[in-house]
């Protein structure tokens, strides 16, 4: 089997010659691999390009996303550089709109993965027409789709290429509003402000689902990928993500069954109070059920307990831890979490072993070949 069919058939409940492997290399990892900076490799070379020569080298499965583009005729950008110091670039982007303009900035680091330092959504009053016809403005119909599929295509069967169809809506709202995370929480939880969240909430459900009727219409992507900032029960409250995240995943869930396409949610940290959601949606996989302190599925007993309330119905991706194990453990302990993984999936198709989140640059290279080695010996 090819990596791509594994992983496929893992999303599909089907059974595979041995379960995938799927570390979560991102961005440091394949960094290091091509030998360049973060900046340049932000800036420079394409996510999936990488992750291919990374996978490769490892000989091991995986999963990578590439997205449309939106073209908007009434909204255009200007960009400013400057470096903060020898190490670290500044980008500020204005954005034009007929409504008013945004700006937003964040930050290089050749060390590091880019953060943002100034987001464009400051005073509602002022700022949100703008922001709203930035957003909504282009039309999903309008998609120039052609480069993702050119990447598809590119990427072959060396492993799963997702297109990114979007965001939940806090990931949206908090992306956008000064003051991040804080910010946004005060606003969802403020009682005037909430006819226009639910408003705004609706646009951009009616927004992702045309998205993902196009990317099924005129792509060949067999998966579609939804990603996480914030919406996760590290920081939300399950009340709180059911009311606002959860419709959104359950619109582009049914959207993309109904075309017959997967969808994959990354739904890093705390989970273990909507892991039923999870089967209740029908998401296809969800990925990384991290272990304790970042995550709260922990050893062999909290693995159980997600394969039984899966029910079969979502494949679960990830649980190798990527600090304690990974970056500071030990063959031995990469090959006791993976046992345990196997054991609480055995007989069940609906698996694959991945890492709890993005797999640190300095991680040893002997952990992970432990890491795919105990799969082959044990996953048989």
């Amino acid at each position: 089997m090819t990596p791509k069919q594994r992983m496929l058939n893992a999303y599909w409940g089907l059974p595979n010659d041995r379960p995938a492997v799927a570390p979560e290399f991102w961005y440091y990892y394949p960094a290091r691999v091509l030998g360049v900076d973060m900046i340049q490799f932000e800036r420079e070379i394409p996510l999936y390009r990488a992750l291919k020569t990374t996978f490769t080298r490892f000989g091991c499965e995986g999963w990578g996303i590439v997205g449309p583009i939106l073209p908007s005729p009434t909204v255009t950008s200007s960009t400013t550089e400057r470096w903060v110091d020898a190490d670290t670039l500044e980008v500020r982007v204005t954005t034009h709109t007929p409504k008013g303009e945004l700006t937003h900035a964040l930050r290089y680091h050749r060390r590091e993965p880019s953060w943002v330092v100034e987001r464009g959504l400051k005073d509602l009053g002022r700022d949100l027409p703008a922001w709203e016809l930035a957003t909504f403005g282009a039309e999903p119909e309008t998609a120039e789709v052609s480069a993702m599929t050119a990447a598809w295509h590119e990427v072959g069967d060396t492993y799963l290429l997702e297109a990114a169809v979007g965001g939940t809506f806090f990931d949206l709202w908090g992306g956008a509003r000064e003051g991040g995370f804080e910010t946004a929480l005060e606003d969802f939880m403020t009682p005037q402000l909430t006819p226009l969240l639910e408003r705004l909430q609706a646009r951009h459900i009616e927004r992702l689902v045309r998205l993902t009727r196009v990317i099924c219409e005129r792509t060949p992507f067999e998966s579609l990928f939804m990603g996480c900032t914030w919406s996760c029960l590290s920081l939300l409250s399950p009340a709180l993500w059911r009311r606002w995240d959860k419709p959104v995943i359950r619109a582009v869930a049914a959207e993309a069954h109904r075309h017959g396409r997967l969808l994959h949610l990354h739904f890093h940290g705390r989970c273990r109070e909507v892991v039923p959601d999870f089967a209740e949606l029908g998401v296809d996989c969800v990925c990384p059920f991290e272990r304790p302190p970042g995550g709260d599925i922990a050893g062999l007993d909290g693995l159980r307990t997600v394969a039984r309330q899966l029910h079969g119905r979502t494949t679960m991706n990830g649980n190798v831890h990527t600090v304690e194990t990974l970056l500071r453990g030990r063959p031995a302990d990469v090959r006791r979490e993976v046992a345990e993984i196997l054991e609480a999936f055995r007989d069940n198709p609906r698996v694959i072993v991945g890492t709890g989140d993005q797999v640190a640059a300095d991680t040893p290279e002997e952990n992970l070949h432990a890491m795919l080695a105990a799969v082959d010996q044990q996953g048989v």
